[in-house]
């Protein structure tokens, strides 16, 4: 962006968005990385883009756009080249034709080597406008618009051809073919636009469903011919290093794939044999992803500070409780990060990797190279460490030995499946702990969920029913809860605008249950008392369980109150 940094830290400094120890800091890591100091203050959320999009736009004295917020003219997006577009980050959303103008959105509106480029090329008069990059991002999928008749002229014109053209079916070689690399190139750019965690391709008698998981709900984006299956599968396992000949068995692999716009992702594969074929699970692992803090997860500042608290302790336990697919791994990733000094040495056992934190020594589970978590974590005791994370407690063994290692003066992270907080510690002892250690060792329990959050730009508020009201009160009673005293009188949802695609909700949110093991709970323990038990002390003593997390969370209009019920329901 073409401002001087120390006028930038003036702005900001001045307007009171940021602070100069933040913004210092938000420098120096920049330098490290190798970015702008302005999206490392975006990304650790000290300074939200819209905030900025307004300073700046009085700044250099130019208007501002939400493209979700117009109706977009794919025509007119189109004036623009989709490669031009993608690489210098700007769209055109307005074209006046008496005035031979055309209004576009730039992430930097002072760009003036694009400004004038696309005066000359298109032969009209440019007006930028300052927008955010979820704005722009927006904007850009307006491209992809006809990704369905794409695939199928691809399909259509293409895959036979190639398939008539090799003589045999020699799937190495289809694999390879410019229009299955186009397909499934496509397939990952379409998801990444539209904020997908995860593809599945599924294998149906007749066809292959291709479905996106998108803020933890799975869609159908697209059908292809059953004639592009095995080929299909065939491109990821070459992409991810696996056999190609092997249908019988699972196969785990890796591959990094590189956006049009934006670097690179890592995806994680897994290939399953199933009835009518092999189904493929891809995990979209954003590369540059920051870990994110304790807040952005949805933490409260209650929590967050219980947390920090907690971790500072130079040994002891500390676990992360949920279902799979719940955040269980990015919420242990922001407390390593916060954990993470030139002072600790910090290993990880994980089964897989999900992303590379700088400075953390992190092991891959690998059962055919005898690296268990029991095994690696052995290992792991004798490098020296300070810090240990556990991707999952699943057996005994491990269970043993990271007590043993909470004992010896360790501090341990890891997650395990309960459905809340107190559960842990009877999980625990169904796993072979002995109470006593557990009562010697865990410090910190924290449960969670992802909900979906309310698209911001469509929420709206409608009075809560007498149906609703009912279930909440009778929620409460099932959770024990004693804390709140009335239900919520307001309740919010989306309403279905372009940003959301109609959903009404963009993003997840966390809710949480934070469980601190104190003396109390600890006499408990010792006396086997049952999940009941602890779990009313615990509330006796403070604890705020993740439904009325939820409901705070309802009642700020971040998440609907459907949702919370859908994931905490008892």
């Amino acid at each position: 962006m073409h401002i001087a940094e120390e006028k930038l830290k003036t702005l900001l400094v001045e307007s009171g968005a940021v602070t100069a120890q933040n913004f210092e800091s938000a420098s120096e890591e920049a330098r490290r990385a190798g970015q702008e100091v302005v999206n490392v203050l975006v990304g650790r959320g000290d300074l939200p883009e819209y905030y900025l999009v307004e300073l700046l736009k009085k700044y250099f004295e130019v208007p501002s756009v939400d493209l979700r917020t117009i109706g977009l003219s794919v025509k007119v997006v189109e004036m623009i080249p989709e490669s031009y577009a993608k690489s210098e980050h700007v769209v055109s959303f307005n074209y006046d034709e008496g005035k031979n103008l055309v209004k576009v959105a730039m992430i930097d509106p002072t760009d003036y080597d694009v400004i004038n480029f696309l005066s000359h090329k298109l032969n009209v008069s440019i007006e930028a406008h300052i927008t955010t990059t979820e704005s722009l991002q927006y904007g850009l999928r307006q491209y992809k618009q006809t990704l369905g008749e794409d695939f199928d002229k691809v399909i259509q014109n293409n895959v036979q051809k190639v398939i008539a053209a090799s003589g045999e079916q020699d799937l190495i070689k289809l694999a390879q073919a410019v229009p299955i690399i186009t397909i499934l190139d496509s397939i990952i750019e379409q998801a990444m636009q539209l904020n997908a965690s995860d593809i599945h391709f599924e294998p149906l008698p007749k066809e292959l469903l291709i479905r996106y998981r998108i803020d933890g709900e799975l869609h159908e984006v697209l059908s292809l011919s059953k004639s592009v299956d095995s080929i299909l599968v065939a491109r990821v396992k070459v992409l991810a290093d696996l056999q190609i000949d092997e249908h019988r068995v699972p196969q785990d692999g890796r591959f990094r794939f590189n956006l049009e716009v934006g670097g690179s992702i890592d995806i994680r594969v897994n290939i399953m044999p199933v009835l009518n074929g092999e189904k493929v699970e891809m995990r979209l692992l954003k590369v540059s992803t920051r870990p994110l803090s304790l807040e952005e997860l949805g933490l409260s500042p209650t929590g967050v500070e219980i947390i920090n608290r907690e971790i500072q302790k130079p040994h002891g336990m500390i676990l992360v409780t949920g279902p799979t697919g719940h955040g269980k791994t990015t919420t242990l990733y922001a407390v390593l990060t916060i954990l993470n000094t030139s002072k600790v040495n910090i290993t990880t056992i994980e089964d897989p990797i999900e992303y590379e934190i700088t400075r953390v020594n992190q092991t891959q589970v690998n059962i055919r190279a005898g690296i268990t978590f029991a095994n690696g974590l052995r290992s792991i005791l004798r490098q020296n460490p300070d810090i240990i994370m556990i991707g999952e407690i699943r057996d005994n063994e491990t269970v043993d030995i990271a007590v043993h290692a909470a004992l010896t003066g360790h501090l341990v992270l890891s997650s395990l499946h309960t459905n809340d907080a107190p559960s842990a510690l009877p999980r625990l002892l169904d796993m072979g702990a002995p109470a006593f250690l557990l009562a010697s060792t865990v410090n910190l329990v924290v449960a969670q969920r992802l909900v979906r959050k309310i698209c911001q730009l469509c929420v709206e508020s409608y009075s809560t029913t007498p149906e609703m009201e009912r279930l909440i009160k009778a929620q409460l009673s099932l959770a024990n809860e004693g804390h709140i005293q009335e239900t919520p009188k307001i309740l919010y949802k989306g309403k279905g605008c372009n940003a959301c695609g109609g959903t009404g909700f963009k993003g997840q949110v966390g809710i949480f249950e934070i469980f601190l093991v104190d003396e109390d709970i600890r006499q408990l323990l010792l006396k086997l008392a049952s999940v009941r038990e602890i779990k009313a002390k615990a509330i006796e003593k403070g604890m705020i369980s993740m439904f009325e997390d939820g409901l705070k969370k309802v009642e700020k209009s971040e998440t609907t109150i459907e949702e919370v019920m859908r994931v905490v329901r008892e």
